[in-house]
């Protein structure tokens, strides 16, 4: 006969109670600078400020290329999380982007971390984030990978495949018990782009429901005593922008606890629905709508866990872009302007190295000149990174001034999350700084790479 599983202890620790404000999301802004922060401003006629701090100021200061976080936007979103989904449990998704800085803020703003391997574990660790508020996630962990959390004691690793059941299971130590979710595709097709949808069977994500694998790794961590199945997680992509899809993968893994109960006798105390909250990274597109997302899924699991005779799971949810994203904004100075053909080339002194997003995606952005008013009207121009591929694009057919030149700033809004998380060695051109901004201060929290970081790492013949 089986028991019911006692909600365990959550993941996150809850800040404490508040009167909580009106509204679920920071303000919606229209025009051009909907996609700015929203502490951005004109400064004069050919400058913006960001909470405070002009953008030609901190180009100056910190050189180019060079990444602008506002800490108030962040702080705010993970805010407005809590407010639209209280008693919930919020990740923030360190995938996104993370540093001891952005680690801190989230951790003051009451939120959980989900990391991907050691090396963000470690980070986030040794920054002092709780690790009983950390979750681990992986398609193929690494026997590092599950060594430091069980070293370090994270609160939940997210099972991916069946073959890692056995191997954590012999990592835990004799006499405890590690608490896991068992990470389910529900088939359901959503996200921005192919290569970011993984609620399908189709990607190398999770286990499948239809055809069985979710249910048979349940039963084989069912198995294992030094593991603890607490909860089920379902990640469906990335830059999803309507609610639907949450709603269809509510009620496919409501019908898996139904079905976990029936054959087992257990209770699942938990239910993870992962994160891809959309942002738009133009003026004019869409964005998923956080308050009528929250509302929408809390109905949903209610009406479906009354409806198969269970208590409401405790849920959680794991936003990224959706927070860090809009609070970036990337400094390039321009470095040539040329026509061939038909076409303008306007390239900057960054590129695929620091952002390989439109070379993986096709995504596009609103890079605007700053730091000297134009004499020239606006024309399609597309402005290209600084390597050898041809690919190396970060914005085609955008609107810039006709008179475009070497020596020009370009600034571009949305690009907090999947920038520099991403950024590679290419040709050996360094990293970008990152640089916060607040109250009228700007600060660095990760220097710029140097040469000289990249030769000591080349350690010779």
């Amino acid at each position: 006969m089986g028991t019911t599983a006692a909600a365990p202890p959550s993941p996150v620790a809850s800040p404490a109670a508040a009167p909580s404000p009106p509204a679920a999301a920071p303000p919606s802004r229209t025009g051009p600078l909907s996609v700015w922060p929203g502490s951005a401003a004109a400064v004069g006629d050919d400058d913006l400020a960001v909470a405070g701090v002009p953008l030609t100021e901190v180009a100056a200061r910190f050189g180019t290329p060079a990444y602008v976080l506002d800490e108030a936007e962040v702080r705010d979103r993970c805010r407005a999380y809590l407010r639209a989904f209280p008693g919930a449990d919020v990740c923030y998704a360190a995938k996104a982007f993370l540093c001891r800085a952005m680690a801190h803020w989230v951790r003051e703003e009451g939120l959980g971390l989900d990391v991907c391997s050691a090396g963000e574990l470690e980070l986030a660790v040794t920054s002092g984030f709780p690790p009983g508020r950390i979750v681990l996630h992986g398609n193929a962990k690494s026997p590092a990978d599950l060594e430091a959390a069980l070293r370090l004691g994270v609160g939940r690793i997210v099972i991916d495949s069946t073959s890692e059941i056995a191997r954590l299971a012999a990592a835990v130590p004799a006499g405890s018990r590690q608490k896991v979710l068992v990470r389910v595709v529900p088939g359901i097709a959503a996200g921005g782009h192919a290569k970011i949808r993984t609620g399908t069977d189709d990607q190398k994500f999770g286990l499948s429901l239809t055809d069985g694998s979710a249910q048979h790794a349940i039963t084989r961590v069912l198995g294992q005593p030094r593991l603890e199945l607490v909860g089920l997680h379902c990640h469906l992509g990335s830059q999803i922008t309507t609610v639907k899809p949450y709603l269809s993968a509510v009620r496919r893994l409501i019908g898996l606890l139904a079905r976990i109960h029936e054959q087992h006798g257990l209770t699942l105390p938990e239910l993870d629905l992962g994160g891809g909250h959309g942002i738009a990274y133009r003026p004019g597109e869409p964005a998923l709508d956080l308050a009528s997302l929250a509302h929408r899924i809390r109905a949903e699991l209610a009406r479906g866990c009354a409806a198969a005779g269970l208590p409401v799971p405790r849920l959680t949810v794991e936003p990224g872009r959706a927070i860090v994203g809009p609070a970036g904004v990337v400094l390039y100075r321009v470095l040539s302007a040329k026509r061939t053909g038909a076409h303008t080339f306007v390239a900057v002194d960054g590129g695929m190295s620091d952002n390989p997003r439109p070379a993986l995606y096709g995504v596009r952005y609103a890079p605007r000149l700053i730091g000297r008013r134009p004499a020239a009207a606006p024309e399609p121009v597309t402005v290209v990174g600084r390597h050898c591929e041809a690919g190396d694009v970060l914005a085609a057919d955008v609107p810039l001034p006709g008179d475009v030149r070497p020596g020009d700033l370009l600034a571009v809004p949305v690009a907090g999350a999947y920038h520099l998380s991403m950024a590679s060695g290419y040709n050996l051109v360094g990293r970008p700084p990152v640089v916060a901004v607040t109250g009228g201060r700007a600060r660095l929290l990760v220097r710029r790479e140097s040469l000289a970081d990249i030769q000591e790492r080349d350690i010779g013949l």
